[in-house]
């Protein structure tokens, strides 16, 4: 892992073509600019993670009880 530090208006370039810029900083969160292509994702990591658990839960349904679930409706 590598570890930055920048300041309020620096920014960063990942492999040429997605630059992170500082736009503010409080005293427990950074504002981020993020520039990136269009056909790379950019997720919160805690978004990222929540599609993850959402599919393993789905995974782990059975047939019979998605059955039930669709005769409720």
């Amino acid at each position: 892992m590598l570890i930055l530090q920048r300041k309020k208006g620096e920014s960063l370039t990942i492999n040429d073509n997605i630059t992170l810029t500082i736009i503010d900083t409080g005293t427990d969160w950074v504002k981020l600019a993020i520039d990136a292509p269009k056909e790379i994702p950019v997720l919160r990591s805690e978004l990222l993670e929540a599609a993850r658990e959402n599919r393993k839960a789905a995974e782990t349904v059975s047939r019979e009880m998605l059955d039930k679930m669709l005769k409720k409706r």
